[in-house]
């Protein structure tokens, strides 16, 4: 599993407050703090050259992929706190699913260790896993939809369907596997942004702690109550197909949870949020029943507005019915000819 057991667990506790920290054999120095969710914090380091790493040739030697090698030392770090076994498996199941997957439009896990620390109880361990990766300093297109909409402004069409074919084609690759994988949180908020001068940005799907093998075979009530609750916990509400809200007790489950999850970041790239979320602010609004009866509402657009044929590719993809959803070769297809018609 590549866990890495330490006696430097000292110069760990320095995250915190900054300080240098040990990846296997390699050492990082924290510059600041990036974000923190749960259990989890991600934080800019940068890589500080030894005797030892400078002979093995840094951290860049052990990449697949050298295009991967930061010309200035900088990566991003998610640093874990594990406080039990069950949040130990799901961080090796994260780091075994992510390690799989190689693709430019997906984020991909360059070194990880995983370390046993003193825990608070007389005698009781507990760990914390560091997960290493490239660093997008532009942020997350969550990130970005709220700066733009403070600024009052819009990604063009072409942009729109850029930045989506990206994801698109991370998603495809997730879903070629036998048997696929689904992602299952897709959303702005794991979509990481970077600006290109004179190119469509450049997007990259991250954070796999959700992503497990796609299809699933329910045949039980209990069945389908376990999925609903694992759903609830793992899949973000606003982006959450109708399927795993309310699952029949007897249904066959794919990957196609994850086009639900693309037509809703679809609408989010163009107006900044999910197409359900206005039920969020509505009185008696129920968030469940616009997902379940498919009720999207389209706001005002940029001027001049977005081609309805977008509108129209948005609601093929969230159709409540799982089983007369397009599959991800379609939507490739489907945005390649939009692309060609729209592209400035």
């Amino acid at each position: 599993m590549g866990c890495s057991f330490s006696g430097l667990n000292a110069l760990y506790d320095a995250v915190n407050g900054g300080g240098d920290v040990w990846i296997n054999e390699n050492r990082f120095r924290v510059v600041r703090q990036l974000g923190e969710g749960g259990f989890a914090y991600v934080y800019l380091v940068k890589e500080v050259h030894t005797e030892t790493s400078a002979s093995a040739g840094g951290i860049g030697k052990k990449f697949k992929d050298q295009s991967h090698v930061s010309e200035d030392g900088t990566y991003a770090m998610k640093k874990v706190l594990i406080q039990n076994t069950e949040q130990l498996e799901l961080v090796r199941e994260e780091i075994r699913i992510s390690s799989l997957f190689n693709h430019a439009n997906l984020l991909p896990l360059l070194d990880h260790a995983i370390i046993a620390t003193k825990g608070g109880l007389e005698g009781s361990w507990n760990h914390e896993a560091y997960l290493l990766f490239p660093v997008h300093l532009d942020g997350t297109l969550l990130d970005n939809a709220k700066a733009m909409k403070m600024r009052k402004e819009f990604f063009s069409t072409t942009d729109v369907l850029q930045i989506f074919r990206q994801l698109c084609a991370g998603l495809k690759h997730m879903h070629s596997f036998d048997p696929p994988y689904a992602h299952n949180d897709v959303k702005p908020g794991n979509i990481l942004i970077t600006h290109r001068k004179g190119q469509s940005p450049l997007a990259i799907l991250m954070d796999f702690g959700s992503a497990r093998p796609g299809k699933k075979s329910i045949r039980s009530r209990s069945e389908a109550l376990q999925l609903q609750e694992w759903a609830a916990e793992h899949c973000s509400a606003p982006f959450r197909a109708p399927e795993l809200w309310d699952c029949p007790s007897h249904a066959d489950i794919d990957e196609r949870t994850d086009i639900w999850s693309l037509g809703c970041t679809l609408y989010a790239i163009m107006y900044g949020m999910s197409p359900f979320e206005y039920a969020l602010g509505e009185a008696g609004g129920s968030l469940q029943l616009a997902i379940m009866n498919s009720q999207i509402k389209w706001p005002a657009g940029p001027d001049p507005p977005y081609p309805e044929a977008l509108h129209q590719f948005v609601t093929w993809m969230l159709q409540p019915q799982a089983a007369v959803r397009p599959h991800i070769d379609d939507i490739l297809i489907h945005v390649d000819k939009l692309i060609s018609k729209y592209a400035s």
